[in-house]
């Protein structure tokens, strides 16, 4: 039974991250993908790469930041990627923090976009966390049922 509870633990999750507005719907297709696909571990390879790649583009956005003149339209270059990648995989407010982020850059404000970088980086890092629970427990789930997704 302590798979039972695990995947209760793991619903509470998806339910609070949902609630929370970390991701959308555009999550849930990606979960209807695996189970319809009978894919295992398809969620967990594009939540890590996902994680992967804005790591690195917060951290080119910050070195970009700090230089003594900001090529704004560099920032917002790499703004752009990372919120196309978090639409794509469901990351539903770091999408919205882009979108405002972009707004500094085009207003080419490094103050702006020193504090967007702040909250895009509190959002993210949230979500890692989450995701990596999630996928903590997943795992836990699979070793207690090997035929379980």
């Amino acid at each position: 039974m302590a798979a039972a509870a695990l995947r209760e633990q793991l619903n509470a999750l998806l339910s609070s991250m949902f609630s929370q507005g970390l991701v959308d719907e555009q999550f849930q297709q990606l979960q209807m993908l695996q189970d319809e696909g009978g894919t295992p571990g398809f969620v967990a390879e594009v939540v890590t790469l996902f994680s992967d790649d804005a790591e690195r583009i917060i951290a080119e956005i910050a070195t970009l930041l700090e230089q003594p003149i900001v090529n704004f339209d560099k920032v917002d270059a790499f703004v752009h990627q990372l919120k196309g990648s978090s639409a794509s995989v469901g990351a539903q407010k770091v999408k919205f923090t882009c979108m405002q982020f972009r707004q500094f850059c085009q207003e080419k404000s490094r103050d702006g976009c020193l504090m967007a970088l702040a909250v895009v980086r509190n959002d993210f890092y949230d979500l890692r966390n989450k995701f990596q629970t999630m996928l903590q427990l997943e795992q836990q789930i699979q070793a207690y049922d090997p035929k379980q997704q």
